[in-house]
């Protein structure tokens, strides 16, 4: 049993969006429309970047390790990952703007918190509460989007979006950046600094976000979130301690990673069973569908690992401020920009999105080889041409992955769907940067034995004096010059190394996206479409 909602309970004056299947939204009304959505989009990535250049001075603050530097990064995505399908299924069930507002409002409670933290361990906690949120609206952003505007349009709004990503992915790294190396601040205000937005943007969507409200009588699958949830995280804590804290071969790694599979298996048993399943087997059943959510994984993996492991490289392999770190990565961020906003504008005019994707694969893999040949000495105008493929390809591929899939679902299964991509994408982000921070910590460990011992005796017993060669976070500063030296080049090529093995999940990705189907792009909104379903089906009932 469905039922339309007037769109004031929870969603807005049904004109507004043609929601009914009538007149189209005009540019001015979706802008309208948009502006509160962009803004929380804008919050959450944010507080995803803002982060990243002020880690190293966190994790030293916090005496944490490598481990706990990844695992800041890895609770967030993980509940981003897990978090995606419900709040997709959620948004096919219950008021979309509602359910943005509730994620702003989880995200801020975690980033209040997280602001408080005396310890790691309470940071990663905060972090995956932050990401539930973020993982909220990340889903809904593109579901309301699909909901109101028509996949041949939507290329060009999806630019917008693109485009904010990008002034949120380069603008948080900056401001992350000065708010550390600000003596009368200092890192915690990293935490603080996307509350207003965040409250503004509820501001906003509460006049601006008006959609009409499809109700369901339904369940929703929590078991089937529970058993994801878990198998996910036992994979993850499988590899961020595989290699250190137990041998990559024993007793620990079968009994992780069966477990994970078990997890895994119960999880795809609830759904196939279930009325209302949190990610609807049957979507799998669409070649497009299971293309673009494999192709999104392994771009997870690429995208995440090019914004989470570039502040360490250039603080701690060329001893840059955060500010500075921030500053030399625009170039890739520029490449993100520029490549989502014109794609978008160019899609929406021809109706044609394959080539994007996969030239967008090929750029992706060439810039992840040539950053794996990078050394704590590489000229910076190297790095800069490498990281402007990098946010080139993945500009074409993040957005015209979700953008293919919507394309050929049924309006009922729009958010389920959408975030299907969405999280295999957060779960190649969360295995990714897990995997490849132990590779990190390991690689690291290995290079600056290896300098030390190159050195000499007197070396060795100067980095044990330093701490040079613990698990913790390294201090530049405190070193001495020949010992410094070791320390950089170690994280110049062990950052190096990282992105060597982030490139063949892109070349998998770009492999992937060769199979898809190219379908022409619908003229038609989701919620239009919904609605004339609803119409069709009370005629074939009456």
């Amino acid at each position: 049993m469905a039922t339309t909602t007037p769109a004031g309970v929870g969603g807005g004056h049904a004109k507004h969006g043609g929601q009914d299947g009538g007149a189209p939204m005009t540019h001015r009304q979706i802008m309208e429309a948009l502006s509160g959505l962009l803004l929380g989009m804008f919050v959450a990535i944010l507080s995803s970047t803002i982060v990243s250049n002020a880690l190293p001075e966190i994790i030293s603050d916090l005496h944490g390790s490598q481990s706990s530097y990844t695992w800041v990064v890895t609770a967030s995505l993980l509940a981003m990952t897990a978090s995606t399908p419900l709040w997709g299924k959620l948004s096919d069930l219950f008021s979309k703007k509602l359910l943005v507002q509730i994620a702003l409002i989880v995200y801020v409670a975690g980033s209040v918190v997280a602001g408080l933290s005396q310890n790691t361990g309470t940071l990663i906690a905060c972090r995956a509460i932050q990401g539930i949120g973020v993982g909220g609206l990340s889903a809904l952003a593109q579901i309301i989007m699909a909901a109101m505007i028509s996949p041949r349009e939507r290329g060009r709004y999806s630019g917008y979006l693109g485009a904010t990503f990008a002034v949120a992915t380069v603008g948080g790294p900056l401001l992350g950046g000065v708010i550390t190396d600000t003596d009368w601040l200092g890192w915690r205000w990293c935490f603080y600094v996307g509350v207003p937005f965040a409250v503004i943007a509820l501001i906003v969507l509460q006049k601006t976000l008006k959609l009409p409200v499809v109700k369901r009588d339904v369940k929703v699958d929590w078991l089937g979130a529970f058993f994801i949830s878990a198998s996910v995280t036992l994979l993850l804590v499988w590899v961020t301690l595989a290699g250190k804290n137990y041998d990559w071969i024993s007793w620990q790694t079968y009994a992780m990673v069966g477990g994970s599979i078990v997890l895994g298996a119960l999880f795809v048993l609830v759904e196939s069973k279930a009325s209302e399943p949190i990610i609807p087997l049957r979507l799998f059943r669409n070649k497009t569908i299971t293309l673009s959510s494999a192709a999104s994984l392994f771009v997870g993996v690429a995208m995440f690992s090019g914004t989470v492991f570039f502040s360490q490289y250039f603080q701690l392999a060329r001893g840059k401020s955060p500010t500075m770190s921030g500053v030399m990565t625009i170039p890739m961020i520029a490449g993100l920009f520029l490549s989502s906003t014109i794609s978008g504008q160019i899609i929406t005019k021809t109706g044609r999105w394959k080539a994007w994707l996969v030239s967008g694969g090929v750029l992706l893999t060439a810039g992840l080889g040539l950053l794996g040949t990078m050394r704590y000495d590489t000229p910076y105008w190297h790095l800069a041409v490498y990281m402007a493929l990098v946010g080139l390809g993945m500009g074409m591929m993040m957005q015209n992955l979700v953008l293919c899939t919507q394309n050929q679902v049924a309006p009922k299964d729009l958010g389920a769907a959408s975030s299907v991509v969405t999280f295999f994408r957060s779960l190649g982000g969360a295995v990714g940067v897990s995997a490849l921070g132990a590779v990190l910590g390991h690689r690291v460990t290995d290079y600056v034995k290896d300098g030390i011992a190159a050195l000499g005796p007197q070396a060795a017993a100067a980095a044990a004096k330093s701490g040079g060669s613990g698990g913790g976070i390294p201090k530049l500063d405190a070193m001495p010059a020949p010992l410094r030296t070791v320390v950089e080049s170690a994280y110049g090529h062990g950052v190096g190394d990282v992105f060597l093995y982030a490139a063949p999940c892109a070349l998998l990705a770009f492999v992937l996206t060769l199979f898809i189907k190219e379908v022409a792009l619908q003229g038609r909104p989701g919620a239009a479409a919904a609605a004339a379903g609803e119409k069709e089906a009370v005629k074939q009932g009456g």
